[in-house]
Order: C-alpha cells, then structure tokens, then sequence
C-alpha cells in the first residue's frame, strides 16, 4: 500500500475519534490561530491536513472562507457534519493530499496546519505548493508536534510514534523546519514556540486503534529507555508521557 492510501485508510477509520479527542479539540493554539488569521479582514484560509476540523472551526468565525483540506474523505465528512451542527458556514472541504493542491496560484490569505505535517509525505513539495497559493504577502502558521534535538531522545519518541501509527514518518525538529519554509522560498521564517503535550496512554493508542502487540511493544521501548530518555519525556507507570509541540510562522 502507498503511504498515502496508508494516511487516508488510518484516519478514515477514525475520523469520529478525533471529533471528540480533548487533545485535539481544546488548546491555548486555537486561540492563537483565531485571533492572528482574525486579524485578516476578509481572509481565505486553507487549513491544510484538517483532520477533524479543529483548527477550521477556530478561525471560521472570524474569516471569510476556510477550505479545509485532507487526504482522507471520511474526516471531510465529519468536519462538514460538524460545521454545519456548529452554523459554520464559511468552512467548505476539499480532498487530497500535501503535496498537490488543486487550487489557483495566489487564492489563499493564510494557510494553517496543525498537528498534520509529521504524516506527510513531502514536507519540501508541499510547502512549495503552499507558497504557489498564497498570495503576496500572504502567512503561514503551522503547529505540529516536534521532534527532539538530542538525538538519543530523538531517537526514541521517533520510533513510539511509528508503533502506534504506521502512517507516521517523522516529528520534525525546529532547525528542519526553518530550512523546510527558507527552501519553498518564505521569510521572516519563525519558530516562535514551543511547549508540553501532556499524552494519556490509553486514550492515544485507543485513538488510532493501534493493535495490541503495538502496544506492548511501545510499553518495551519506554522500559528499556535510558533514565535520561523516561525523564525528558515525563514518562510515567501507565505509558503517559509528554510531547513536544511547536507553532512556526512564516511569510511569502
């Protein structure tokens, strides 16, 4: 299977998971996301791995349309569902993947991501085609979760994530994004913060339906992680653990 039919099959199965998750449904970026693209009377906005919608529903209210846009149908159909329970109108979808976007040179005043990217194919092409389609001087503000610098650590909240989605390539680390957005062509490319993702183990794996022997096999990894690996990560008896997330904003 191609890894984008693996994107599309994992997050159809579980779109009305990730609906209802609090991880994704509640965070202080939301806010962030609503009140900077708000700022932009009259916005277009691509929301681009949309997932469930989240971040499509906290900009809608203050913009003049936002194209949420995934890979995988059956999240379209919950975020239509849900815009239209919620009387967002200003929010139509649109389906495909990163890296080809079926939408005209300079028709975007914004484009946002959260936590999307780390499943994407080509980070570098589907910048560039996010660049194609914002207009001059359109923004970008992107939240994803990131990888660690150290390479130890690095190393093994790589290898937990790909346990439990196997459509998962890689959290990337705040240098890789700057030169990611400095190589599509942005400026005043940005990571502007950084901060704490608290994880409860069972809700996590129960999310993406990981099979059991994932599950053990992810629970191994972190029993045989150095003691410097289990703190930095804040692992605790039941699998818990924190992750790191980013917010990176860049200009055309």
């Amino acid at each position: 299977m191609e890894h984008h039919s693996l994107v599309a099959d994992q997050f159809g199965a579980t779109a009305a998971a990730y609906l209802t998750s609090a991880v994704h449904a509640s965070g202080a970026d939301l806010g962030v996301l609503a009140t900077e693209v708000g700022a932009t009377a009259g916005a277009r906005v691509l929301d681009l791995g949309c997932g469930a919608g989240h971040a499509s529903f906290a900009v809608a209210p203050h913009v003049r349309e936002v194209v949420a846009y995934d890979i995988a149908q059956p999240m379209l159909d919950v975020v239509a569902a849900a815009a239209r329970e919620r009387g967002l109108g200003s929010v139509t979808t649109r389906q495909g993947p990163a890296e080809t976007l079926p939408f005209a040179d300079a028709s975007f005043d914004w484009a946002i991501s959260r936590m999307s990217a780390h499943h994407w194919r080509d980070v570098p092409a589907a910048l560039a085609e996010v660049r194609r389609v914002l207009k001059p001087g359109g923004r970008v503000l992107f939240i994803d979760i990131a990888g660690a610098d150290h390479p130890l650590h690095d190393t093994h909240i790589q290898a937990v994530e790909l346990l439990r989605d196997a459509s998962h390539i890689r959290d990337y680390r705040s240098a890789e994004w700057q030169t990611f957005f400095t190589g599509a062509g942005f400026t005043q490319v940005n990571v502007r913060d950084r901060w704490r993702l608290p994880i409860e183990f069972s809700a996590w794996v129960a999310r993406m339906r990981t099979p059991p022997l994932k599950i053990d096999a992810i629970r191994a990894v972190w029993a045989a992680a150095p003691d410097e690996v289990r703190h930095y990560f804040n692992v605790q008896q039941d699998g818990s653990f924190e992750l790191d997330v980013l917010m990176v904003e860049a200009h055309v």
